[in-house]
């Protein structure tokens, strides 16, 4: 069985917020900070912190759960945040990447 993952990426706190949904969240957090799709909204506007997560067990469950929160209004959205982490702490700071082999892999 697989866990997958509603998340909330930022640039700072309180600034510009992506919501996406993974069953790799490892994976999908360092593709954001690595920019491995350039012209993505997080590349953009430089999204590269993991603000925000919750594990589902099901993936329809999670799509349904992203849907959900992207039509939400900023403020509840702020409040989901700061609710589990309120300093917009990096959630993924001291996951340990090897991002070396991991731009290879991706070539």
């Amino acid at each position: 069985m697989s866990v997958w993952y509603v998340y909330i990426m930022a640039n700072k706190p309180k600034g510009v917020i992506y919501i996406g949904v993974t069953d790799n969240i490892e994976e999908r957090v360092k593709e954001h900070k690595l920019k491995l799709y350039p012209n993505s909204f997080t590349a953009r506007y430089n999204c590269n912190k993991l603000v925000y997560f919750e594990e589902i067990l099901k993936a329809v469950q999670a799509n349904e759960r992203e849907r959900q929160m992207k039509k939400w209004k900023r403020n509840w959205k702020t409040k989901l945040i700061e609710d589990m982490n309120p300093s917009w702490m990096d959630l993924s700071m001291n996951w340990n990447f090897n991002t070396n082999k991991f731009r290879h892999e991706k070539r």
